[in-house]
């Protein structure tokens, strides 16, 4: 397979992530391995003495020459600059470790340099055309007069020089880098290299913008198809949107079903219905006649039609959650009491997508006590976390095998309406009433602020239909979640077999892979 035919074949695997940017690493792989531009026997080697193995024996043509980064290159020490410092109008300019950073009205170096970051930004590489300063951050090298400027920063693009700053002292090393094995080819073969990889690297350009330009179309179609999911949330238009928008995520789906939900979008209004009105006014008889339910210190629940986010419909009712059930935090407890066998605690870690995950229990060998254990049905929410992405996850109690409690970060909620109001708290708008609440550098849901969220109510019969419906549709987004990943697997997969034929079969391995060791010990520069 040629690199040509890479690029026509683009549109088998141009859903594999960061196609384009596999294709601009192939095109330098080609360009320092002597496989995109023709060879001419005919043209003599660079005048360079090289310590490397014969071309033959690195699979080159003849007139290549192999050897150590040292061999050909300096790295200088980039200096502080003189005063007046640099400045914003001077006729030069001024490099850094990843970028010019300013000007300056001198120039460290005349020739024209392959600046490499040495420290902060370490390996990072720019070309400096002309004169320039180079602050002592970074190395300047200047290229011999048998190499190409552009080729030797394609060449140095391909060494990972990056990867030498990340050690126990951070920065680029010189001696590191210089025993670094290259191969280089003659003179006029560089041009054409760097001629090609100009031509294709403007393929690859045009290639991007078709990619940029058919994801605002996408996105334009993604607003669209959600709009026409939310008049008609069936299985069906579910499915067609998710075929035929590609910028709609699974999680874009998941939010869309959640928030019609809530809001009375997604299943229709029945008015032989008993209206939620009368639902809640028996949960909160039942909730005040409960012993131990109500404390004085809980805050006022009522709650004023200003405070009301969107008008519901028919039947539906607005009602805070520490009206219909009750909510604890978990239990505290100490290392000491970490044991193998013992009460489980649930923690946050035990909530994996919606669901409970028993893989990481913790046991303690205490004895809880019963405010601190969960039950059949309960809400487990996290109520505490380093990341506030976490906070608000939940999961429902069930199939447990055995007693639990669960850890102080957490909390549980109670009521007779929990399957629905589980998927409530898992909705765009929970969320976002939790984050206008939660105004403090704590990642946290507090009992007063759980207890105080209001939720739109629907009436119970339409709460079982919104439950199924969701369930049957999420189980549908899970389907064809896998069916995507399992697509964009084959692209991937595709994409890195492609990628291999051109990197083995044709071009044959790296020139000079598995050689470091060898070229190093036969190194006999001084460096530093």
């Amino acid at each position: 397979m040629k690199l040509e035919t890479f690029f026509e074949k683009f549109d088998q695997f141009a859903d594999a992530r960061d196609a384009v940017a596999k294709m601009r690493g192939l095109l330098i792989h080609f360009a320092v391995s002597g496989n995109l531009a023709p060879n001419d026997q005919r043209e003599r080697p660079v005048a360079l003495s090289l310590s490397g193995p014969p071309p033959d024996e690195a699979g080159l043509p003849s007139n290549w020459r192999c050897g150590l980064l040292g061999d050909a290159f300096t790295f200088e020490y980039g200096d502080n600059l003189p005063a007046p410092k640099r400045t914003e109008t001077g006729e030069y300019p001024v490099y850094g470790s990843n970028g010019i950073v300013g000007t300056h009205d001198t120039y460290l170096t005349k020739e024209p340099a392959i600046i490499v970051g040495r420290k902060g930004s370490a390996g990072a590489l720019n070309i400096a055309e002309g004169p320039s300063w180079t602050t002592d951050v970074a190395y300047f090298v200047r290229p011999p007069k048998d190499l190409d400027l552009r080729f030797t920063y394609y060449l140095f693009s391909t060494l990972h020089l990056d990867e030498l700053g990340k050690g126990i002292k951070p920065g680029l090393s010189r001696k590191e880098a210089y025993a670094l094995p290259i191969a280089l080819p003659p003179l006029a073969e560089q041009k054409r290299i760097v001629a090609k990889v100009d031509e294709l690297t403007a393929l690859c350009d045009r290639l991007e913008a078709q990619q940029q330009e058919r994801e605002v179309r996408h996105a334009a179609l993604a607003r669209a198809s959600l709009a026409r999911f939310a008049e008609a949330p069936t299985p069906a238009n579910l499915e067609f949107i998710f075929h035929k928008s590609y910028d709609i995520t699974p999680a874009d789906l998941r939010k869309s079903i959640l928030t019609l939900a809530v809001q009375g979008k997604l299943v229709p209004q029945d008015p032989n219905d008993e209206p939620a009105e009368l639902l809640l006014a028996r949960l909160m008889s039942r909730d005040t006649l409960a012993s131990g339910r109500r404390k004085k210190s809980q805050p006022d629940l009522s709650f004023t039609a200003d405070e009301i986010p969107f008008e519901l419909p028919p039947g539906w009712a607005w009602e805070r959650l520490g009206n219909m059930g009750e909510t604890n935090i978990g239990l505290t407890y100490s290392p000491q009491d970490v044991s193998e066998i013992g009460i489980p605690v649930l923690r946050s870690g035990n909530i994996q997508n919606g669901k409970l995950d028993f893989d990481d229990l913790i046991r303690v060998k205490c004895k809880p006590k019963q405010s601190v254990m969960v039950q059949d049905g309960d809400l487990l929410i996290c109520a505490r976390n380093g990341s506030r992405a976490l906070v608000g996850k939940v999961a429902v109690i069930e199939n447990l095998n055995e007693p639990a409690a669960f850890g102080a970060f957490m909390a549980i909620y109670r009521s007779e309406v929990n399957q629905y109001l589980y998927h409530f708290i898992r909705s765009p708008l929970f969320r976002q009433m939790i984050d206008e609440v939660n105004t403090t550098t704590i990642n946290q849901i507090t009992q007063n602020n759980l207890r105080s969220t209001l939720a739109p109510i629907p009436p119970l019969a339409e709460q079982r239909r919104i439950v199924a419906k969701v369930d049957q549709l999420m189980a549908l987004v899970d389907k064809l979640e896998t069916q995507l990943a399992h697509s964009r697997a084959i692209a991937a997969n595709l994409l890195d077999a492609v990628v291999a034929e051109l990197t083995t079969r044709d071009t044959g391995e790296f020139p000079l892979k598995g050689r470091k060791r060898q070229l190093v010990s036969d190194n006999r520069m001084s460096v530093g």
